[in-house]
């Protein structure tokens, strides 16, 4: 019978103790801002998967809680619901699985005292599956009461063989409308907006009336465009939206900020027209009380994610004006804090004061998530995140009737919710918070961990930007020498901040050191520094983890230097591969999550390959012959190019479904590993890009982990 080793018990005995720690997913206030409802996920590990749950708290006046439900109630299989504007109606859209295919999904309207209606989504037939995901999904009220809008798969036609044998056809006399099915059609290729997004090839705008219970396909939104966050207008006769445009073909979305997009407003008459201007990429719309529209853009093309302008358009008017621009490096608040500008994917859902005039947003700054108010006529931005005690990130959930509430974190503090009262104009820097939720702490180890925020800078360095930021988190421990990861964030155009994250605290739970690097390119410190990554990969962010690495060794005695160890996934696996071949007597051994091996030929496979151009200095373009300078340029700055180098053991975590980076990319890096002599492990997922469904997660932290102890010098 296998046994597991004293190693493996230990890392699965912490594993399990850490997934018993809840993650705070969102937060709503009532109108009156009295109740706070929380919404939490925690890992099932003997379902496997994860169970989702909400818990309520009532308010006093001065914001403190009187009384909070006994138990969480289960709201795993809801997956949209929206509480109507005068609180009279809360809508669900529920998908219920029947085996390990069936579905169905269900729309259901309940009142103060009762379920009052519920409609079989599936059986209506009328469009295919609800879009529930962060770039399409919205379920919205119309200011009335009366309907509903969301977003889901516009039903296809029927198709046949041009040769199949049947009954005599009869015409239909029903008023159905129902056509003939399509001949030869049934084989066509149809692009969905891949990672994550699978499945998804073209939405539709559907709303719903309660009173006649009838569903209404909106018509209007040109052919070609792909319709998503919907929302009503304040008079219910139209809806504002974001379209994306789906020709000459649709490059995957989610992470990707950059694609070609539209503000729009359709009547539900059908009559459709754009609001923002053209070469844009938009998101985010939101509706003040006053009825002004505001949203997040920037140029379309580019990087995949970088820094965004805050644009409103007055009520009745077709101006635009911005009320954030792009930032290029930092400008200072009104209470003296840095501001480097909007990287935030997202708007709050409600984000306004009462009288309109004042927005409250969150969004990275370097190492932390920090939340801000501007005041719309004058501009001026203050910071009012909750760091009053203890570094943390503060996002901003939900405003209503000028309170707010916010999730707080840190890498050793799981997620709580905190709420304020708004002050005054001019006295926003007063910002009180006060702790709602009072789940479970971090574990003895994650909560003693030590945090230090490292700024720092190449020095005599010609470059355009020379400086960057890495996170610093070590066991609690004198007189002992431990392990250090030097681990880069994926993106490239992302970052690392100091929030709870349970991959972080399984490694130091178990002793290990971690330098998790802002590098070059990150976003949360500047468009300028963004960009400076362009054309310098595989270079600026190989120097900064480096830099790191030699940093930390000189700062922290504790480190010991004959145990320093790679983890990356995605582009951190690209950055990681790039060490492990240019400095191979470095590393002890490495862990790859869906790494980024070869842009020259993941710019033929994956979703977002027009990124593997602009990283290496190219603008994206499919017209015209293949440029062999450009496909030499990408492999040249690819790790592929010193896997004959490598010397550390490296496993591998690769998804079989990963539309990102293929995984192909893995398995040919790992073939050369192994034909190098360098001991090399393969886990295969049945999983996507990110390894996030619970049995991938389990699998793969526990190996990686017990790979890096497997691998310790003692």
């Amino acid at each position: 019978m296998w046994k597991m080793s004293s190693q493996l018990e230990t890392i699965v005995a912490a594993y399990k103790t850490l997934t018993k720690i809840p993650s705070l997913t969102g937060g709503k206030l009532n109108n009156a801002a009295n109740k706070v409802t929380a919404k939490w996920s925690v890992r099932n590990l003997d379902k496997g998967k994860n169970t989702s749950y909400a818990t309520s708290y009532t308010l006093d006046s001065e914001l403190y809680v009187t009384d909070e439900s006994d138990f969480g109630t289960d709201i795993s299989n809801e997956i949209l619901s929206a509480i109507s504007p005068r609180e009279n109606y809360k809508a669900i859209i529920r998908e219920e699985k029947n085996g390990k295919d069936a579905k169905k999904q269900y729309l259901e309207v309940w009142n103060t005292n009762t379920l009052s209606q519920s409609v079989d989504l599936t059986a209506l037939d009328i469009h295919g599956d609800v879009y529930a995901d962060s770039e399409f999904g919205s379920l919205d009220w119309s200011p009335d009461e009366k309907a509903l809008v969301y977003v889901a798969e516009k039903k296809l036609p029927k198709f046949e063989p041009y040769i199949k044998r049947k009954a005599e056809e009869k015409p239909k006399l029903d008023g159905s409308g129902e056509t003939a099915p399509r001949k030869g059609e049934e084989f066509l290729y149809r692009q969905d907006w891949g990672e994550q997004l699978v499945g998804k090839h073209l939405s539709v705008v559907v709303v719903f009336k309660l009173a006649t219970e009838t569903f209404t396909v909106l018509s209007g939104i040109p052919d070609g465009m792909c319709p998503g966050q919907v929302r009503f207008s304040p008079d219910g006769n139209s809806v504002v939206g974001v379209v994306w445009e789906t020709e000459p073909r649709r490059l995957g979305l989610i992470f990707c900020t950059n694609r070609p997009s539209y503000i729009f407003e359709c009547t539900l008459d059908g009559a459709f027209r754009k609001l923002s201007g053209d070469g844009l990429a938009v998101r985010s719309p939101r509706l003040s009380p006053a009825g002004d529209l505001v949203w997040l853009q920037r140029e379309a093309g580019g990087p995949h994610h970088a820094c965004h302008q805050l644009v409103i358009m007055k009520k009745n008017t077709n101006t635009i004006t911005t009320l954030i621009d792009i930032i290029d490096t930092e400008v200072k608040t009104e209470n003296g804090y840095s501001f480097t500008g909007l990287y935030c994917q997202s708007l709050p859902h409600k984000c306004f004061s009462a009288d309109g005039k004042r927005l409250v947003l969150s969004t990275q700054h370097h190492a932390e998530i920090r939340a801000y108010v501007l005041h719309i006529e004058s501009g001026s931005i203050t910071d009012i995140s909750n760091n009053r005690g203890s570094p943390y990130s503060t996002s901003v959930v939900d405003v209503r009737s000028d309170v707010i509430l916010v999730t707080c974190s840190s890498l050793v503090t799981p997620g709580q919710l905190y709420i304020a009262r708004l002050p005054a104009v001019g006295s926003e820097a007063a910002t009180s918070w006060s702790r709602v939720t009072c789940n479970c702490d971090a574990t003895a180890p994650v909560a003693a961990a030590r945090v230090r925020y490292l700024q720092l800078q190449h020095a005599n360095s010609t470059d355009s930007v020379n400086s960057f930021s890495a996170i610093y988190m070590a066991p609690n421990i004198e007189n002992k020498q431990f392990p250090l990861i030097v681990w880069p964030h994926g993106g490239p155009h992302s970052n690392f901040v100091n929030a709870y994250s349970l991959e972080a605290a399984l490694f130091t739970t178990l002793g290990f050191a971690l330098a998790r690097i802002n590098y070059r390119g990150s976003i949360g410190q500047g468009e300028a520094n963004v960009r400076s990554l362009l054309g310098h990969i595989g270079d600026y962010d190989v120097k900064d983890c480096l830099l790191t690495l030699t940093t930390l060794l000189e700062r922290d005695e504790r480190l010991c230097p004959k145990n320093i160890f790679l983890n990356g996934g995605s582009y951190g696996g690209l950055i990681v591969a790039h060490l492990a071949g240019l400095y191979p007597d470095r590393f002890n051994a490495v862990v790859m999550r869906n790494p980024l091996i070869d842009l020259a030929s993941k710019a033929n496979y994956a979703d977002n390959y027009d990124g593997c151009a602009a990283e290496s200095g190219f603008d994206f373009t499919e017209k015209g012959p293949v440029s062999e300078e450009q496909l030499l340029a990408m492999r040249r700055c690819s790790p592929i190019a010193h896997v004959h180098k490598v010397k550390a053991p490296t496993a591998l975590m690769l998804g079989s479904g990963d539309k990102r980076v293929p995984h192909f990319q893995g398995l040919e890096y790992a073939r050369r590993l192994k034909a190098n002599g360098v001991p090399t492990r393969i886990y295969m997922y049945d999983d996507n890009h990110s390894l996030s469904s619970p049995a991938a997660e389990m699998d793969n932290l526990i190996n990686g982990a017990h790979w890096f102890m497997e691998h310790l010098q003692l």
